[in-house]
């Protein structure tokens, strides 16, 4: 089985919580190879070889990002983006999933105070439902401390906890969050 992780990220916070996905997924039996490629060079269309398509956004403005959302991030933080091409939302809507119903997941990061409403990973959850493919598990959401980070204690561990059980959820589909 193999998996592919497509990640947006602003600061590096949703780039680690991707890796630590992957690395999840890879440590996973039944695992032959896990993909994990940030969404500027992302392939327009998942390969045959894929079972299952991980993606993940920080959330913006309440959902997913836009090239202005990504430009008030650089204003008001300074910093350079890692993700400074297109982002998730423009991804999805541009991705050829080809004829089969492919096992997908969502994640995103948040800002932990104040807590705020709306989800990347929610929106990117109906994007993938939209375009066919089969939830495995909720949209998942990994707290981070202020606008550019770091991810706040123990999120890293919990996000290769769920890439793990990602694994095991596409090995035998218990019930699908579709």
């Amino acid at each position: 089985m193999r998996a592919l992780v497509v990640y947006e990220s602003m600061f590096g916070n949703t780039q680690a919580v991707a890796k630590a996905v992957a690395d999840g997924l890879a440590a996973a039996d039944g695992m032959d190879g896990v993909g994990l490629v940030e969404v500027g060079v992302a392939p327009a269309q998942v390969g045959d070889d894929v079972d299952l398509l991980v993606v993940g956004a920080p959330t913006h403005a309440f959902s997913l990002s836009r090239p202005s959302t990504r430009q008030d991030a650089v204003t008001k933080s300074g910093e350079t983006l890692i993700s400074s091409g297109i982002g998730l939302r423009e991804w999805l809507a541009g991705l050829d999933r080809g004829d089969r119903r492919l096992p997908a997941a969502a994640f995103d990061t948040k800002v932990a105070k104040p807590r705020l409403p709306g989800s990347a990973a929610r929106a990117a959850a109906r994007r993938l439902r939209r375009l066919g493919m089969a939830l495995v598990a909720p949209p998942a959401t990994f707290r981070v401390d202020g606008m550019t980070g770091p991810l706040l204690e123990g999120e890293v561990e919990r996000a290769r906890r769920w890439g793990a059980d990602l694994s095991t959820r596409v090995a035998r589909p218990a019930t699908a969050h579709s």
